[in-house]
């Protein structure tokens, strides 16, 4: 009886999230134009591109959250440098329902790795001989909801049908 009791009054599972590991999967830098990039002017033209993946490394709640950043500085048509890091990290998660999961891995994860792949890349265009670096905070909660958007518009897009 205490056992039909117990499985009736079954609580859901309690959320966690709880960082196992950080580490740099990939890194790469490439200073093309050296050593004639030195006499010019520094005022580069400096463009970011973030991207995030995530996957279940295992059964029991662990996954693994990827956040690649690339920063690519030109001065003119040369590229003064190229730096692309993989920062990774493994988070054991448990107890939130799909949806909650998703965001959880696109935005806490990524807020967790962020400070590691900024510093990474600055000591590394530091080490190259340029200026440091300070990459700006990044709101991961604000891409996300602009990457649900952009998914819903891209499936109601889909959905429409043809007047062709």
């Amino acid at each position: 009886m205490a056992e039909e009791q117990a499985a009736g009054t079954q609580e859901p599972a309690q959320q966690q999230f709880v960082l196992q590991r950080i580490y740099n999967k990939d890194l790469s830098f490439e200073s093309p134009a050296t050593p004639e990039i030195f006499k010019k002017q520094w005022q580069p033209k400096v463009n970011v591109d973030l991207n995030t993946r995530s996957n279940a490394i295992d059964e029991e709640g662990n996954f693994e959250v990827v956040l690649t950043i690339t920063v690519t500085s030109k001065m003119e048509e040369d590229t003064a440098f190229l730096v692309e890091v993989q920062q990774a990290g493994i988070f054991f998660i448990t107890g939130f329902e799909p949806d909650q999961l998703r965001r959880v891995l696109g935005t806490a994860a990524p807020n967790i790795l962020f400070p590691y792949a900024r510093e990474t890349i600055d000591n590394l265009v530091v080490k190259g001989g340029f200026p440091a670096l300070m990459l700006s905070p990044v709101s991961f909660d604000a891409l996300f909801e602009q990457a649900l958007a952009q998914q819903a518009q891209q499936q109601a897009a889909a959905a429409e049908p043809s007047t062709h």
